[in-house]
Protein backbone atom coordinates (compact mmCIF):
# COMPACT_ATOMS: atom_id res chain seq x y z
CA UNK A 1 0.00 0.00 0.00
CA UNK A 2 1.44 3.42 -0.93
CA UNK A 3 2.44 5.54 2.07
CA UNK A 4 -0.03 8.27 1.07
CA UNK A 5 -2.97 5.93 1.59
CA UNK A 6 -1.58 4.55 4.83
CA UNK A 7 -1.13 8.06 6.20
CA UNK A 8 -4.78 8.86 5.47
CA UNK A 9 -5.92 5.75 7.33
CA UNK A 10 -3.64 6.59 10.24
CA UNK A 11 -4.91 10.17 10.37
CA UNK A 12 -8.50 8.96 10.68
CA UNK A 13 -7.55 6.72 13.62
CA UNK A 14 -5.49 9.48 15.25
CA UNK A 15 -8.46 11.85 15.01
CA UNK A 16 -10.65 9.40 16.94
CA UNK A 17 -7.92 8.96 19.56
CA UNK A 18 -7.53 12.73 20.00
CA UNK A 19 -11.26 13.07 20.67
CA UNK A 20 -10.95 10.46 23.41
CA UNK A 21 -13.36 8.06 21.75
CA UNK A 22 -11.00 5.39 20.44
CA UNK A 23 -12.68 2.07 21.17
CA UNK A 24 -10.84 -0.63 23.05
CA UNK A 25 -12.10 -4.16 22.51
CA UNK A 26 -11.64 -6.23 25.65
CA UNK A 27 -10.39 -9.75 25.02
CA UNK A 28 -12.60 -11.85 27.29
CA UNK A 29 -13.76 -15.45 27.58
CA UNK A 30 -17.00 -16.11 29.37
CA UNK A 31 -17.05 -18.94 31.89
CA UNK A 32 -19.72 -21.49 31.09
CA UNK A 33 -22.10 -21.89 33.98
CA UNK A 34 -20.68 -18.90 35.85
CA UNK A 35 -22.33 -15.94 34.09
CA UNK A 36 -21.59 -13.00 34.50
CA UNK A 37 -18.06 -14.08 35.40
CA UNK A 38 -15.40 -14.10 32.68
CA UNK A 39 -11.66 -14.20 32.08
CA UNK A 40 -9.99 -11.07 30.69
CA UNK A 41 -6.81 -11.51 28.64
CA UNK A 42 -4.55 -8.45 28.76
CA UNK A 43 -0.92 -7.32 28.70
CA UNK A 44 0.67 -10.20 26.80
CA UNK A 45 -2.04 -12.74 27.62
CA UNK A 46 -2.16 -12.27 31.37
CA UNK A 47 -5.45 -13.54 32.78
CA UNK A 48 -7.73 -11.77 35.23
CA UNK A 49 -11.13 -12.83 36.54
CA UNK A 50 -13.78 -10.17 35.98
CA UNK A 51 -17.49 -9.56 36.42
CA UNK A 52 -19.21 -8.43 33.23
CA UNK A 53 -21.69 -5.57 33.76
CA UNK A 54 -22.34 -4.55 30.16
CA UNK A 55 -23.51 -7.67 28.33
CA UNK A 56 -26.59 -7.64 26.12
CA UNK A 57 -27.08 -11.31 26.95
CA UNK A 58 -29.57 -9.85 29.38
CA UNK A 59 -30.87 -13.09 30.86
CA UNK A 60 -27.73 -15.21 30.52
CA UNK A 61 -29.43 -17.48 27.98
CA UNK A 62 -26.13 -17.88 26.15
CA UNK A 63 -25.13 -19.95 29.20
CA UNK A 64 -28.42 -21.80 29.60
CA UNK A 65 -27.95 -25.58 29.66
CA UNK A 66 -31.12 -26.26 27.65
CA UNK A 67 -29.96 -23.90 24.91
CA UNK A 68 -26.45 -25.35 24.89
CA UNK A 69 -27.91 -28.87 24.58
CA UNK A 70 -30.01 -27.79 21.58
CA UNK A 71 -26.97 -26.30 19.84
CA UNK A 72 -24.86 -29.42 20.44
CA UNK A 73 -27.64 -31.75 19.29
CA UNK A 74 -28.09 -29.79 16.06
CA UNK A 75 -24.35 -29.91 15.35
CA UNK A 76 -24.37 -33.68 15.90
CA UNK A 77 -27.40 -34.04 13.64
CA UNK A 78 -26.80 -31.49 10.87
CA UNK A 79 -23.18 -30.37 11.11
CA UNK A 80 -22.06 -26.75 11.28
CA UNK A 81 -22.71 -24.36 8.38
CA UNK A 82 -26.05 -23.98 6.63
CA UNK A 83 -24.61 -24.53 3.18
CA UNK A 84 -25.78 -21.38 1.45
CA UNK A 85 -28.36 -18.68 1.14
CA UNK A 86 -31.92 -19.49 2.11
CA UNK A 87 -32.88 -19.91 -1.54
CA UNK A 88 -29.99 -22.14 -2.61
CA UNK A 89 -29.57 -24.60 0.24
CA UNK A 90 -29.64 -22.65 3.47
CA UNK A 91 -33.21 -23.31 4.59
CA UNK A 92 -33.22 -26.15 7.09
CA UNK A 93 -35.91 -27.64 9.26
CA UNK A 94 -34.48 -25.60 12.15
CA UNK A 95 -34.98 -22.32 10.27
CA UNK A 96 -38.58 -23.20 9.41
CA UNK A 97 -39.40 -24.16 13.01
CA UNK A 98 -37.76 -21.01 14.36
CA UNK A 99 -39.74 -18.75 12.02
CA UNK A 100 -42.99 -20.50 12.97
CA UNK A 101 -42.16 -19.98 16.65
CA UNK A 102 -41.34 -16.31 16.18
CA UNK A 103 -44.52 -15.70 14.22
CA UNK A 104 -46.52 -17.25 17.07
CA UNK A 105 -44.58 -15.23 19.63
CA UNK A 106 -45.64 -11.98 17.97
CA UNK A 107 -49.11 -13.18 16.95
CA UNK A 108 -48.34 -12.68 13.25
CA UNK A 109 -48.85 -14.85 10.18
CA UNK A 110 -45.18 -15.19 9.31
CA UNK A 111 -41.63 -14.37 10.31
CA UNK A 112 -38.36 -14.11 8.43
CA UNK A 113 -35.00 -14.84 10.08
CA UNK A 114 -31.87 -13.03 8.87
CA UNK A 115 -28.22 -13.06 9.89
CA UNK A 116 -28.42 -10.20 12.41
CA UNK A 117 -30.73 -7.57 13.83
CA UNK A 118 -28.81 -4.97 11.84
CA UNK A 119 -29.39 -6.86 8.60
CA UNK A 120 -33.07 -7.37 9.43
CA UNK A 121 -33.61 -3.63 9.89
CA UNK A 122 -31.50 -2.57 6.94
CA UNK A 123 -32.95 -5.14 4.57
CA UNK A 124 -36.59 -4.64 5.54
CA UNK A 125 -36.61 -0.84 5.65
CA UNK A 126 -34.59 -0.40 2.45
CA UNK A 127 -36.87 -2.81 0.59
CA UNK A 128 -40.16 -1.19 1.56
CA UNK A 129 -39.52 1.64 -0.91
CA UNK A 130 -39.36 -0.93 -3.74
CA UNK A 131 -42.68 -2.38 -2.64
CA UNK A 132 -44.41 0.95 -1.94
CA UNK A 133 -43.30 3.58 -4.51
CA UNK A 134 -43.49 7.08 -3.09
CA UNK A 135 -43.25 5.81 0.49
CA UNK A 136 -42.63 8.47 3.13
CA UNK A 137 -40.91 7.31 6.31
CA UNK A 138 -41.23 9.10 9.63
CA UNK A 139 -38.37 8.05 11.90
CA UNK A 140 -37.65 8.77 15.57
CA UNK A 141 -34.42 10.76 15.87
CA UNK A 142 -32.97 8.21 18.32
CA UNK A 143 -33.53 5.14 16.15
CA UNK A 144 -30.84 2.49 15.73
CA UNK A 145 -28.09 3.03 13.15
CA UNK A 146 -29.40 0.00 11.26
CA UNK A 147 -32.81 1.64 10.90
CA UNK A 148 -31.24 4.89 9.73
CA UNK A 149 -29.13 2.97 7.21
CA UNK A 150 -32.14 1.06 5.88
CA UNK A 151 -34.22 4.19 5.47
CA UNK A 152 -31.34 6.01 3.78
CA UNK A 153 -30.63 3.13 1.41
CA UNK A 154 -34.31 2.97 0.49
CA UNK A 155 -33.89 6.50 -0.93
CA UNK A 156 -37.42 7.44 -0.01
CA UNK A 157 -38.65 10.71 1.42
CA UNK A 158 -38.04 10.78 5.16
CA UNK A 159 -38.94 13.00 8.08
CA UNK A 160 -37.21 12.78 11.46
CA UNK A 161 -39.41 13.50 14.46
CA UNK A 162 -38.16 14.50 17.89
CA UNK A 163 -37.55 11.59 20.22
CA UNK A 164 -40.86 10.26 21.57
CA UNK A 165 -42.47 13.65 20.78
CA UNK A 166 -45.98 12.87 19.62
CA UNK A 167 -46.88 16.49 18.89
CA UNK A 168 -43.94 16.73 16.52
CA UNK A 169 -44.87 13.42 14.90
CA UNK A 170 -48.47 14.50 14.37
CA UNK A 171 -47.45 17.86 12.94
CA UNK A 172 -45.26 16.07 10.40
CA UNK A 173 -48.02 13.62 9.54
CA UNK A 174 -50.45 16.49 9.03
CA UNK A 175 -48.13 18.11 6.52
CA UNK A 176 -48.00 15.05 4.26
CA UNK A 177 -50.44 14.17 1.44
CA UNK A 178 -53.33 12.12 2.76
CA UNK A 179 -53.06 9.54 -0.03
CA UNK A 180 -49.27 9.09 0.17
CA UNK A 181 -48.02 5.77 1.59
CA UNK A 182 -46.45 6.41 5.00
CA UNK A 183 -44.51 4.40 7.56
CA UNK A 184 -43.69 5.31 11.18
CA UNK A 185 -40.45 3.64 12.28
CA UNK A 186 -39.56 3.56 15.97
CA UNK A 187 -38.16 1.42 18.77
CA UNK A 188 -39.85 0.13 21.90
CA UNK A 189 -36.92 0.24 24.35
CA UNK A 190 -34.25 2.83 23.54
CA UNK A 191 -31.17 1.14 24.91
CA UNK A 192 -28.94 4.15 25.55
CA UNK A 193 -31.50 6.33 27.31
CA UNK A 194 -33.50 3.58 29.02
CA UNK A 195 -36.88 4.92 27.92
CA UNK A 196 -39.86 3.40 26.11
CA UNK A 197 -41.81 4.76 23.15
CA UNK A 198 -45.48 5.77 23.57
CA UNK A 199 -46.51 2.87 21.36
CA UNK A 200 -50.27 3.22 21.77
CA UNK A 201 -50.23 6.89 20.78
CA UNK A 202 -48.06 6.11 17.76
CA UNK A 203 -50.57 3.47 16.69
CA UNK A 204 -53.42 5.96 17.16
CA UNK A 205 -51.64 8.49 14.94
CA UNK A 206 -50.83 5.85 12.35
CA UNK A 207 -54.50 4.90 12.09
CA UNK A 208 -55.58 8.53 12.00
CA UNK A 209 -53.23 9.46 9.15
CA UNK A 210 -53.15 6.17 7.23
CA UNK A 211 -49.60 5.09 8.07
CA UNK A 212 -48.03 1.68 8.62
CA UNK A 213 -46.07 0.96 11.81
CA UNK A 214 -42.61 -0.60 12.12
CA UNK A 215 -41.27 -1.31 15.61
CA UNK A 216 -37.76 -2.37 16.60
CA UNK A 217 -38.08 -4.54 19.73
CA UNK A 218 -34.50 -5.83 19.90
CA UNK A 219 -33.95 -4.66 23.49
CA UNK A 220 -37.36 -5.95 24.57
CA UNK A 221 -37.99 -9.37 23.01
CA UNK A 222 -37.64 -12.06 25.64
CA UNK A 223 -37.65 -9.34 28.29
CA UNK A 224 -41.20 -7.98 28.43
CA UNK A 225 -44.69 -9.39 28.07
CA UNK A 226 -46.25 -12.62 29.36
CA UNK A 227 -44.32 -14.76 26.87
CA UNK A 228 -41.43 -12.41 26.04
CA UNK A 229 -43.03 -10.86 22.96
CA UNK A 230 -41.73 -7.44 23.93
CA UNK A 231 -43.26 -4.18 25.09
CA UNK A 232 -45.97 -4.41 22.42
CA UNK A 233 -47.10 -7.70 23.94
CA UNK A 234 -46.87 -6.33 27.48
CA UNK A 235 -49.19 -3.48 26.48
CA UNK A 236 -51.54 -5.58 24.34
CA UNK A 237 -50.61 -3.74 21.15
CA UNK A 238 -49.04 -6.37 18.87
CA UNK A 239 -52.10 -6.54 16.63
CA UNK A 240 -51.75 -2.82 15.93
CA UNK A 241 -48.14 -3.06 14.74
CA UNK A 242 -47.64 -3.94 11.07
CA UNK A 243 -43.99 -5.06 11.21
CA UNK A 244 -42.19 -6.19 14.36
CA UNK A 245 -38.42 -6.52 14.19
CA UNK A 246 -36.40 -8.37 16.79
CA UNK A 247 -33.08 -10.02 17.51
CA UNK A 248 -31.90 -13.40 18.70
CA UNK A 249 -28.62 -11.93 19.97
CA UNK A 250 -29.67 -10.24 23.19
CA UNK A 251 -32.20 -11.81 25.57
CA UNK A 252 -32.13 -15.06 23.56
CA UNK A 253 -28.35 -15.38 23.82
CA UNK A 254 -27.69 -16.40 20.21
CA UNK A 255 -27.15 -14.46 16.94
CA UNK A 256 -29.52 -13.42 14.17
CA UNK A 257 -32.40 -11.03 13.58
CA UNK A 258 -35.91 -11.26 12.21
CA UNK A 259 -39.10 -9.54 11.24
CA UNK A 260 -42.65 -10.73 11.88
CA UNK A 261 -45.70 -9.50 10.00
CA UNK A 262 -48.64 -10.39 7.76
CA UNK A 263 -47.66 -13.19 5.39
CA UNK A 264 -47.90 -10.99 2.29
CA UNK A 265 -45.50 -8.45 3.82
CA UNK A 266 -43.00 -11.18 4.71
CA UNK A 267 -43.32 -12.75 1.28
CA UNK A 268 -42.68 -9.42 -0.46
CA UNK A 269 -39.60 -8.62 1.64
CA UNK A 270 -38.33 -12.21 1.31
CA UNK A 271 -38.59 -11.90 -2.46
CA UNK A 272 -36.97 -8.47 -2.86
CA UNK A 273 -34.55 -7.77 0.01
CA UNK A 274 -30.93 -8.07 -1.17
CA UNK A 275 -29.67 -8.28 2.41
CA UNK A 276 -31.69 -11.46 2.81
CA UNK A 277 -31.46 -12.99 -0.67
CA UNK A 278 -27.68 -12.86 -1.05
CA UNK A 279 -26.54 -13.74 2.47
CA UNK A 280 -25.73 -17.22 3.77
CA UNK A 281 -28.25 -18.16 6.43
CA UNK A 282 -27.44 -18.63 10.10
CA UNK A 283 -26.13 -22.15 10.91
CA UNK A 284 -28.68 -24.86 11.79
CA UNK A 285 -27.19 -25.09 15.29
CA UNK A 286 -27.77 -21.36 15.83
CA UNK A 287 -31.37 -21.65 14.67
CA UNK A 288 -31.87 -24.66 16.96
CA UNK A 289 -30.40 -22.82 19.95
CA UNK A 290 -32.52 -19.75 19.26
CA UNK A 291 -35.64 -21.91 18.90
CA UNK A 292 -34.97 -23.53 22.28
CA UNK A 293 -34.25 -20.15 23.90
CA UNK A 294 -37.48 -18.60 22.62
CA UNK A 295 -39.47 -21.58 23.89
CA UNK A 296 -37.77 -21.57 27.30
CA UNK A 297 -38.41 -17.85 27.81
CA UNK A 298 -42.02 -18.23 26.72
CA UNK A 299 -42.55 -20.67 29.58
CA UNK A 300 -40.49 -18.95 32.29
CA UNK A 301 -41.88 -15.48 33.04
CA UNK A 302 -40.13 -15.64 36.42
CA UNK A 303 -36.85 -14.94 34.61
CA UNK A 304 -38.25 -11.58 33.51
CA UNK A 305 -39.46 -10.84 37.04
CA UNK A 306 -36.04 -11.66 38.51
CA UNK A 307 -34.37 -9.51 35.94
CA UNK A 308 -36.50 -6.46 36.69
CA UNK A 309 -35.86 -6.99 40.40
CA UNK A 310 -32.09 -6.91 39.86
CA UNK A 311 -32.28 -3.84 37.63
CA UNK A 312 -34.37 -2.03 40.23
CA UNK A 313 -31.93 -3.06 42.96
CA UNK A 314 -29.04 -1.40 41.10
CA UNK A 315 -31.10 1.72 40.40
CA UNK A 316 -31.93 1.98 44.10
CA UNK A 317 -28.25 1.81 45.01
CA UNK A 318 -27.31 4.44 42.44
CA UNK A 319 -30.17 6.65 43.58
CA UNK A 320 -29.26 6.37 47.26
CA UNK A 321 -25.61 7.12 46.48
CA UNK A 322 -26.46 10.22 44.44
CA UNK A 323 -24.98 9.02 41.15
CA UNK A 324 -26.13 10.83 37.97
CA UNK A 325 -27.83 8.00 36.11
CA UNK A 326 -30.86 7.82 33.84
CA UNK A 327 -33.58 6.53 36.14
CA UNK A 328 -35.72 5.03 33.40
CA UNK A 329 -38.46 2.42 33.30
CA UNK A 330 -36.38 -0.28 31.63
CA UNK A 331 -33.72 -2.80 32.62
CA UNK A 332 -30.89 -0.60 31.34
CA UNK A 333 -29.00 1.65 33.80
CA UNK A 334 -26.84 4.33 32.12
CA UNK A 335 -24.38 6.06 34.48
CA UNK A 336 -23.63 9.50 33.04
CA UNK A 337 -20.04 10.74 32.85
CA UNK A 338 -20.23 13.39 30.12
CA UNK A 339 -16.58 13.27 29.06
CA UNK A 340 -15.09 10.69 26.64
CA UNK A 341 -11.60 10.70 28.17
CA UNK A 342 -12.84 10.30 31.74
CA UNK A 343 -15.37 7.68 30.64
CA UNK A 344 -12.64 5.51 29.12
CA UNK A 345 -10.32 6.13 32.06
CA UNK A 346 -12.99 5.09 34.57
CA UNK A 347 -13.69 1.94 32.57
CA UNK A 348 -9.94 1.16 32.52
CA UNK A 349 -9.62 1.71 36.26
CA UNK A 350 -12.63 -0.47 37.06
CA UNK A 351 -11.41 -3.46 35.07
CA UNK A 352 -7.71 -3.12 35.92
CA UNK A 353 -8.04 -2.62 39.66
CA UNK A 354 -11.43 -4.02 40.59
CA UNK A 355 -12.19 -6.70 37.99
CA UNK A 356 -15.36 -4.88 36.90
CA UNK A 357 -16.07 -4.69 33.17
CA UNK A 358 -18.27 -1.76 32.12
CA UNK A 359 -17.54 -0.57 28.61
CA UNK A 360 -17.69 3.20 27.89
CA UNK A 361 -20.34 4.39 25.46
CA UNK A 362 -19.39 7.43 23.41
CA UNK A 363 -20.04 9.22 20.12
CA UNK A 364 -21.43 8.28 17.61
CA UNK A 365 -23.48 5.80 19.67
CA UNK A 366 -24.56 8.69 21.91
CA UNK A 367 -24.28 12.48 21.38
CA UNK A 368 -21.04 14.19 22.37
CA UNK A 369 -21.13 15.36 25.97
CA UNK A 370 -23.39 12.48 27.06
CA UNK A 371 -20.74 9.76 27.37
CA UNK A 372 -21.71 7.08 29.84
CA UNK A 373 -21.12 3.66 31.35
CA UNK A 374 -24.09 1.47 30.49
CA UNK A 375 -24.89 -1.15 33.12
CA UNK A 376 -27.11 -4.10 32.30
CA UNK A 377 -27.69 -6.09 35.50
CA UNK A 378 -28.92 -9.63 34.93
CA UNK A 379 -30.76 -12.09 37.19
CA UNK A 380 -27.29 -13.43 38.04
CA UNK A 381 -25.80 -10.18 39.39
CA UNK A 382 -26.19 -10.84 43.11
CA UNK A 383 -26.01 -8.45 46.05
CA UNK A 384 -22.32 -9.21 46.67
CA UNK A 385 -21.48 -8.20 43.10
CA UNK A 386 -23.47 -5.01 43.54
CA UNK A 387 -21.65 -4.28 46.80
CA UNK A 388 -18.31 -4.67 45.00
CA UNK A 389 -19.45 -2.38 42.20
CA UNK A 390 -20.64 0.36 44.55
CA UNK A 391 -17.42 0.21 46.58
CA UNK A 392 -15.32 0.53 43.41
CA UNK A 393 -17.41 3.40 42.04
CA UNK A 394 -17.14 5.24 45.34
CA UNK A 395 -13.34 5.28 44.98
CA UNK A 396 -13.09 5.91 41.26
CA UNK A 397 -15.79 8.57 41.05
CA UNK A 398 -13.98 10.64 43.70
CA UNK A 399 -10.60 10.18 42.01
CA UNK A 400 -11.89 11.73 38.81
CA UNK A 401 -13.59 14.61 40.61
CA UNK A 402 -17.08 13.77 39.37
CA UNK A 403 -20.11 15.15 41.16
CA UNK A 404 -22.77 13.27 43.05
CA UNK A 405 -26.10 14.58 44.17
CA UNK A 406 -26.80 15.09 47.85
CA UNK A 407 -29.31 12.55 49.07
CA UNK A 408 -31.86 13.73 51.62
Amino acid sequence: MPKLYRDIFQKSVDSVREEGRYRIFRDIRRKKGAFPQAIWYHDDHQEKEITVWCSNDYLGMGQNECVIEAVKAAVDTAGTGSGGTRNISGTTRYHVQLEDELAQLHQKDSALVMTSGYVANEAALSTLQKILPGLIVLSDEMNHASMISGIRNGRCEKHIFKHNDMDDLENKLKSLPIDAPKLIAFESVYSMDADIAPIETICDLAEKYGAMTYIDEVHAVGMYGPTGGGVAEARGLMSRIDIIQGTLAKAYGMIGGYIAADSVIIDAIRSLASGFIFTTSIPPSTAAGALRSVRVLKMTPEKRTQHQDRANALKTRFRNAGYPFIDGETHIVPLMVGDPVKCQAISDRLINDFGIYAQPINYPTVPRGTERLRFTPSPFHNDAMMDDLMAALDIVWAEFGLERQKVA
